[in-house]
């Protein structure tokens, strides 16, 4: 059982979690939309086969053993999700690059262990109550693939948890185990953006890489 930090505070700007929303994009920032190219048959069937191979990707992640029957059960449940629930074109305009991509996986699975140790260390402290919180961490590259990517990759860290994704701005409300001051605060924001530069970097445009070098909009608020 977790208790919350006192008002719910922000990290970044020490805002409260259920203040006002974050201002939009920096006037010089490009609009999510315009990121977007336009999407042929051709570009549709593209993006629906890597949307089928993360579905597997996470399937499998969820099971945790690499066998032939998770790999066809994940195959036969992510054509069911595109089938039966198609979701709006979320186009793929990025490159894959083999090293960032590489960087991605071996920097998650380092995390993952790390991650692992520490909720159990907490849960088997005798006496010990963690205290949680609620962040509002802005991203800099404000795609629908983008945060629905670094959401999933947060979410199956342990400690981490997606509440809530502010697609209008660009926002995820991320619960954070085991806060003892700001500093926490600070350096849970730090990881959340730098698993979106990582994903970025692997998987983005070069207009996405370049985004990289914004700074989120509540820092520039408050500096």
């Amino acid at each position: 059982m977790t208790d919350d930090l006192p008002a719910g505070r922000a990290a970044g700007g020490g805002e409260p979690a259920d203040g006002p929303p974050p201002p939009g994009p920096a006037p010089d920032a490009p609009a999510p939309d315009a990121l977007a190219p336009a999407v042929g048959r051709g570009g549709r069937r593209r993006d629906q086969a890597i949307a089928l191979g993360w579905l597997v990707a996470i399937w499998l992640l969820l099971w945790g053993d690499l066998t032939w029957g998770n790999l066809f059960a994940g195959l036969v449940v992510g054509a069911a999700v595109l089938l039966f629930f198609p979701l709006p074109p979320v186009t793929f305009g990025g490159r894959l690059r083999p090293g960032p991509l590489l960087v991605l996986a071996v920097t998650f699975a380092g995390e993952l262990v790390s991650a692992s140790l520490h909720v159990a260390a907490v849960a088997l402290r005798p006496g010990y109550r963690p205290r949680g919180a609620i962040i509002a961490v802005p991203l800099r590259v404000r795609t629908d693939l983008n945060l629905a990517l670094t959401a999933e990759v947060i979410s199956l860290v342990p400690g981490t948890l997606i509440l809530e994704v502010d697609r209008d701005h660009g926002v995820l409300y991320v619960h954070v185990l085991d806060v003892r001051g700001p500093e926490d605060l600070t350096g849970s924001r730090e990881r959340i953006l730098a698993v979106e530069r990582r994903i970025v970097r692997a998987v983005g445009s070069p207009a996405e890489v370049r985004q990289l070098e914004l700074e989120p909009v509540d820092r520039r608020n408050h500096p």
